[in-house]
């Protein structure tokens, strides 16, 4: 089942209750579920979203691990290896790195190196993102850096139904699959279908349709992407919003269907500019047929080249901010760039 049915009813859930109830019906449909993570059990977790699980399904099946990333990506490997199906929280995504080796060399290399014999069926849950006054070493957005591994899947859901269709079809998946959630949405309210439902991991969503510029954006910047193209709309500019989602796979048809439509890209991104998911989509667009239709060079939104601020004024002016956004559309439709 893709996407909500017609049957299903909905009811408004934040971003990180939505994903709670995933997890919640993950556990009850199948018992090779298990959560781990750092105080998610009795605490709820550093941002609240395992909030009671632990309570209604017990400590043998929501499991704090202690301060050791490197180990406890180690174990949910291992888990994930024997049959169960672990979805494992970072604190933040920043303490990933003390567990690239457990990420990047064994759950994503093991599917190819066991001869395709056995498979990692791991979630990894990724806080991620600035504004919130974290800091430098709290705060990144490195979904770029997961995404280029072969054999791990990175995923950005930006709406509540995303964040719960997205995280239960990761657990369905027979690889790896990582979920960056930017710590800014966990509040967001929407409509949620009830009940079970899964959205794909390789389709990006058209948010916004326009004819004048394709705005293909990532994670939290797909807000910002929808609030500049809302107000370029009163100067006349008609911009398309394309919320990327699956940073891996990138979902090629989409994206390149736009800019044909446009003749116009700007991507906006989170992560440091360089060698970030915009370098990837303009090199892919520039590497295809819609390149002959562009009218304009392709503009990169993304990070400055510098840790993201505990100052906040230097926090916002560190990532695109909506009227950065928006003045982009506008200088590509006049040719000012």
């Amino acid at each position: 089942m893709n996407a909500q049915t017609p049957e299903q009813t909905t009811r408004e859930m934040s971003y990180a209750e939505a994903l709670r109830d995933a997890m919640g019906i993950a556990l009850e449909r199948d018992e090779r579920v298990i959560l781990m993570g750092e105080d998610i059990g009795v605490y709820g977790g550093a941002f609240q979203v395992t909030g009671d699980l632990v309570h209604r399904f017990g400590e043998d099946r929501v499991m704090d691990t202690p301060i050791s990333e490197l180990g406890g990506a180690g174990v949910v490997v291992g888990a994930a290896l024997t049959g169960l199906r672990p979805i494992f929280e970072f604190q933040f995504s920043d303490f990933a790195m003390l567990a690239m080796e457990q990420i990047a060399n064994q759950a994503a290399k093991l599917r190819y190196m066991l001869g395709g014999e056995a498979s990692v069926p791991l979630v990894i849950r990724m806080p991620a993102g600035s504004g919130t006054g974290a800091a430098a070493q709290h705060s990144q957005s490195l979904e770029a850096w997961f995404g280029h591994v072969p054999g791990l899947k990175v995923v950005q859901p930006t709406t509540p139904a995303d964040a719960k269709g997205m995280l239960l079809a990761a657990v369905e998946d027979p690889d790896p699959v990582i979920i960056f959630e930017h710590k800014l949405l966990y509040k967001m309210k929407a409509q949620v279908p009830e009940g079970y439902y899964t959205v794909p991991l390789d389709k990006a969503a058209v948010r916004r349709t326009g004819k004048d510029v394709t705005i293909v954006a990532s994670g939290g910047m797909v807000h910002r992407s929808l609030e500049a193209a809302e107000a370029a709309a009163a100067q006349g500019y008609s911009a398309e919003v394309i919320d990327l989602r699956s940073i891996r796979p990138i979902d090629r048809e989409t994206i390149l269907s736009s800019v044909r439509k446009t003749g116009r890209l700007i991507c906006v991104y989170e992560g440091v500019r360089t060698m970030g998911v915009g370098a990837e989509i303009s090199a892919m667009v520039a590497e295809s047929d819609a390149f002959d239709f562009l009218d304009a060079p392709i503009l990169r939104l993304g990070g400055a080249e510098a840790p993201i601020p505990y100052n906040p004024d230097l926090e916002r002016a560190a990532v695109p901010q909506a009227a950065d956004v928006e003045l982009a559309i506008g200088r590509l439709i006049r040719r000012e760039v």
